[in-house]
């Protein structure tokens, strides 16, 4: 008898629910026992990875050669403090008293090579012995660093954007500097304005200062503009500088051009005489037009390129009220006014001024880190303290640049065109509260993840990445390594050392 394939023929069954590993679940009651065991454990197992960030980009040694020690001698010395605030900053703690919640992990210790974490009251005495001195080295060791870490990780962009602004910190009580100022947030209270300068491109912090709580000043924003050469690698060739109103003045014009930089400063209290005929649209929208001009405001002493944006007013009227008309035509329109060296049309330096609205973010993320937290009183202790939370910022920037770095045949065009970042909370959730088991035997070391992590993968490629660099220090200064077709000449790390000096 002959059957029928299709009706006689089972497929055997799949056994549902399995998992690599034989994982199972364990059930917790009120009624399980607990105890305890003489291995070390750590929840922040994401310190060693740090360590090895740490030595692939030879911080010790660069901060070191940089680093302008304090009068005040020390016991541990100036590495050992300025270790243990970046590794409480790092875990995201951002004031100096939390150092009792980690005094005791074992990490910790074995990081900074101590059996017992000093008083919190000897991080105290250094933090108010340092001051600008320390801030201003801090500043060169970032730039040491950047120039690795960017070579490292193949980044060598032919241009940057440089994105300033500031931001205002609400105190309490008797704090040096302290103003009352422009306040949004708390009106007529005193505060701080400190002020940032983000690349755009990697999200990193570059520089900035730490400022009394007043307006800044354009011949400020000039200094600021004019220590960007030492801190830039020196194989960008091109930078734009984007600013808001505050920042608008002939000082900062001036240093742009004494640099070299392109400048989008969003311009106030100005306004150029446009061609009335000049004014075109683009798209669809026929209600945003566009213009532009050169015009020499007043004290300036040439003529610049000014751009304009006018969106007209909206107006909101019931039906049976009558429609009132502007008694100007120039009251129907809300302008936005630029000057700029880019000789683009006015549409073009308008779209590429309006991503510099991604430094708002950073600026919040910064505060998050600790840039919010003032510990003292002093004015040059919270100046230092200022570029550590930064110096710490960058640091989780490197990381997280390790974490996505893959070789260039595994990535495809779509994640080459689209890189995305996640922020540091959700980073610092997925490589560096990761349990961890300290083991020493034979005189060895050894540090054990859990095998059923479920970002294991994420964390093998950074430690993968990281030891590499470790390894093969020599990719610092091989250009095969960086952006494939790039003949770029390198500048040596030492040099912007020599730089500095002179």
């Amino acid at each position: 008898m002959v059957k029928s394939e299709k009706q006689h023929k089972q497929k055997k069954g799949i056994k549902q629910g399995e998992k690599e590993g034989g994982r199972k679940a364990r059930k917790i009651k009120a009624s399980t026992r607990q105890g305890y065991i003489d291995e070390h454990l750590s929840p922040y197992g994401g310190l060693l990875p740090l360590v090895k960030l740490w030595d692939g980009l030879r911080f010790d040694v660069q901060f070191s050669a940089f680093y302008c020690e304090p009068t005040r001698e020390t016991q541990y010395g100036s590495l050992f403090f300025i270790k243990g605030l970046l590794l409480l900053l790092f875990i995201g703690f951002c004031r100096l008293n939390h150092f009792v919640y980690i005094c005791d992990d074992p990490m910790l210790l074995g990081i900074l090579g101590v059996e017992r974490l000093p008083a919190v009251s000897t991080f105290w005495r250094y933090l108010q012995s340092i001051g600008r001195h320390q801030s201003m080295s801090l500043l060169r060791v970032m730039g040491v660093l950047r120039e690795r870490a960017w070579r490292s990780l193949g980044i060598v962009p032919e241009c940057i954007h440089l994105d300033i602004d500031t931001t205002v910190e609400t105190v309490y009580g008797l704090i040096q500097g302290a103003k009352r100022g422009h306040n949004p947030g708390h009106r007529g209270k005193k505060g701080l304005r400190p002020v940032l300068t983000f690349i755009a491109e990697t999200r990193e912090y570059l520089t900035g200062m730490f400022r009394r709580g007043e307006t800044i000043s354009g011949q400020e924003v000039a200094r600021l503009i004019l220590s960007f050469g030492k801190l830039i690698p020196g194989y960008v060739k091109r930078v734009i500088v984007r600013a808001d109103s505050e920042m608008y003045s002939w000082a900062a014009v001036n240093a742009c051009l004494r640099r070299g930089y392109d400048y989008i400063i969003s311009a106030k209290r100005t306004r150029p005489p446009f061609d009335p005929k000049g004014w075109y649209s683009v798209g669809r929208d026929k209600g945003i037009q566009y213009n532009s001009c050169y015009f020499q405001p007043s004290g300036w002493k040439k003529a610049c390129r000014f751009v304009a944006q006018r969106i007209p007013k909206e107006r909101e009227a019931a039906p049976s009220e009558p429609v009132q008309f502007e008694l100007f035509e120039d009251d129907r329109y809300k302008y936005r006014i630029f000057v700029t060296s880019l000789t683009k049309r006015a549409h073009q330096v308008i779209e590429e001024y309006d991503g510099r609205a991604g430094a708002e973010t950073l600026i919040g993320e910064a505060k998050r880190e600790g840039l919010a937290a003032i510990p003292g009183k002093k004015f040059q202790s919270n100046y230092a303290y200022f570029q550590i939370v930064m110096l710490s910022y960058n640091l989780w920037r490197y990381m997280i640049g390790f974490a996505d770095l893959k070789d260039q045949e595994q990535k495809t065009q779509k994640e080459q065109d689209h890189k995305t970042q996640n922020t540091i909370h959700v980073s610092r959730l997925k490589l560096l509260f990761i349990a961890a088991k300290i083991v020493s035997g034979n005189n060895t070391v050894k540090i054990h993840y859990s095998s059923h992590l479920s970002g294991r993968e994420r964390l093998d490629r950074l430690i993968h990445n990281l030891d590499i660099l470790r390894k093969h220090p020599e990719i610092l200064n091989s250009p095969v390594y960086w952006h494939q077709g790039s003949h770029l000449p390198m500048q040596k790390i030492f040099c912007m050392k020599n730089a500095v000096r002179g």
